[in-house]
This record gives structure tokens, sequence and C-alpha cells, in this order.
């Protein structure tokens, strides 16, 4: 494990009146033109404009991002409740596609501390929103989103956004997973998310497969990430399809963080580097490490850190009142690989004003030796 080295600081700059956001952001994603898209959960705007967006920033000097664009969802992929949240949890960007997916998490009411019975009563209260059972892909081309568009050197190709099949259960996947022994009982309980529910936080694409990483459950200490294989059936409809020889519609992989959860997911070469932090809202432990090869693995795996299939990189540094790291994305600064990690819950002296927050870049340590 090497110690955190801080390569830079980046500052985001978002339009006016964003107080919310910068203490919500939970998705990140450098993509190839040097935009970057951020996702959002848990804002108070839920059935307003503000709600369900995804948010661009263009690079305005070294360091600095800002040219705020807002993006509704909705305008893209039919959402099943227009004012349900998504609680967008991970991003990604693979073959002129942004990728994203909601939490796949029921919520328990918060107390307001008014009124002690009524609080005591919302505390029994578990919710659910159907848009939180998105899976989704959105063309990306020349820095703008599209319903459905083509690509400048593959004129002849058609791209269209496109979600998970949708069924009363929330989506296919989620149907797939009634019977497992691992998760089933976990979904069927419907345990809120920070509560070692299940929960969906992060995504990371190569082709048609789909990584899905797991902040809940945590397994006696083990993680867990969900692989899966999309194909499109019908114009703006994905449907999960047999994975490997057999007719699963889905692969486990367990890992060993540490006994945190997976917060967010990303491709470097071949590996798959994994953000990992407390099941439950609370601060604590933080890292990320690399899981060697993931793009290879052809069958359910378990991946122990004595085994050397799975590394520890380094640990973030820690806070006790905030900084919970939610998203991360692969960045080069200063001429070196990083990893630029965005925070929900963010200490005050990472916000700058009421539109304005730093983001860290962290240097990516190279590959330990065989």
């Amino acid at each position: 494990m090497s110690e955190p080295f801080l390569l830079n600081r980046v500052l985001l700059r978002f339009g006016q009146q964003a107080e919310e956001l910068l203490n919500n952001l939970s998705a990140i994603q450098l993509t190839p033109d040097g935009s970057l898209w951020l996702g959002s959960d848990e804002l108070g705007l839920v059935g307003t404009d503000e709600c369900n967006t995804l948010d661009r920033l263009s690079l305005q000097k070294p360091g600095i991002f800002g040219d705020h664009a807002l993006f509704r969802v909705r305008d893209f992929i039919d959402l099943s409740d227009q004012v349900g949240e998504i609680d967008i949890e991970g991003l990604d960007y693979a073959d002129s596609y942004l990728w994203l997916t909601g939490s796949h998490s029921t919520k328990r009411k918060k107390p307001k501390g008014k009124n002690l019975e009524k609080d005591i009563q919302r505390l029994a209260e578990i919710e659910t929103d159907s848009n939180r059972f998105l899976i989704a892909r959105i063309p990306l081309v020349a820095g703008q989103l599209h319903k459905c568009c083509s690509v400048p050197d593959r004129p002849s190709q058609e791209l269209t956004a496109a979600c998970l099949r949708r069924d009363n259960l929330g989506n296919q996947l989620m149907t797939a997973l009634q019977t497992d022994p691992h998760l089933g009982s976990y979904i069927a309980a419907r345990l809120p998310s920070k509560e070692n529910g299940f929960d969906v936080e992060g995504i990371a694409v190569r082709q048609n497969r789909l990584f899905l990483g797991l902040r809940g459950p945590v397994l006696r200490s083990w993680a867990m990430l969900l692989e899966i294989v999309l194909t499109e059936t019908t114009a703006g409809e994905l449907q999960l399809e047999p994975i490997g020889d057999t007719e699963q519609l889905y692969r486990k992989h367990f890992l060993e963080l540490d006994g945190l959860g997976v917060r967010d997911l990303c491709f470097h070469g071949d590996d798959l580097l994994i953000l990992a932090g407390p099941t439950m809202d609370l601060t604590g432990s933080q890292g990320v490490y690399r899981w060697h090869d993931a793009v290879h693995r052809s069958e359910h795996t378990v991946c122990s850190q004595a085994g050397g299939e799975l590394e520890l990189l380094f640990n973030l540094p820690y806070s006790a009142t905030g900084d919970k790291a939610e998203g991360m994305t692969l960045f080069p600064s200063l001429g070196e690989v990083g990893l630029l990690i965005v925070y929900d819950s963010p200490n005050a002296d990472r916000i700058v004003d009421t539109r304005d927050i730093y983001a860290d870049v962290f240097r990516l340590p190279a590959h330990s030796p065989d």
C-alpha cells in the first residue's frame, strides 16, 4: 500500500444557487472531450426541473471547470415516475454512451426533530422510488447528450438512449435476484440503503458488460460486485443476457475490502479500480483498491488481498466530520495518472462559496510487481 499523494485540487464551478448540489455529489466521469459529468443523490428538489439531472462542466482554465450545463434525464429516457428520485450513484463512458445507474435501494424516513411521536413513526416508514431502479445509457457525441444520433466516423451506426427493462419489482435485474441465496433475503426484507441493505453505488462498462458495485450488503466483511451483460431488444429497452456458458443472468464477485462497501468503480486498462467506504451513513476508513485483470474473469470469484488479485492502493485521508468519498474518475494531472475524487457531505474548507467546490486529484500508484 502506498501513502495517498495529493497531486492537485480541481475547482468545480456550478451555476448559481448550487449549494445543495455541492453537498450531494455522488458520481463523476471525465469524457474524451475533456468534459466532467456529475450526478447527485438525495437532492431536496424532487418533482422540479433540478431533480434527476446530469451536470456537465467544461475546462475553463487549468484546474478550473465551469460553464455549467444541466441535462434532464427524462428528456432522453422515459422514466417510470416523473417526480421520483433516481438517486444517481454511478457514471461511466464507453463507446459513445454515457451510462448511469440509480441506487436500486429503499430509503427510511428521517426524524425532523419537531415531534417525538411523529419522529418515531417516521423511523418506521420505508419508501421505494421506482426511478431508483434505473440502469441506462445515453448517446454522448461532441459534448452533448442525445436521444438518438449517429457518430461522425460511424454514420451508418445509430446510437439510441435505452434503459434496462423495468417491471413491477423494479427492473429485470431485481427480478433475477429475488431467489439469489446471498441477496434475495436482503431484497425481500426491503432493508434501506445505509443499513446494509441492497444498494448499487458505482458502474463500470466494457462493451456490453457492466460491473455494478454494491455498497451493501457486505457479507461478513466481503463486499460484492454484480456483473451483467446487456443487449438492446427494442428501441429504448435493454435486457439481460445469459452470462458465460450458463443460463445465469448475472455473475457475483466477492471482494475483501476490509469490511467496507463499494462507493464507485472505474476501469484502468483491464484492472478495475474500486473506491470503498463504510456501508452505513458515517465517517470512517475510505480507500482505493485495484482488482487486477478484472475484465478477464469468466466465473464467479472470491478475491482476497492475500491472494494478490486484490490490492489496497491507498487509504484516503481520514475525516471525522464529512468528506465521504462518493465518485472517482481517471484524471491526468501534472504529467501523471491521477484519480479525481468528489465527496458527499464535504468539509467546509472544500466549499469556496455557494457554487464552487474543490475536488481532489490523487496519484494512481503503479502496478505492484508480480
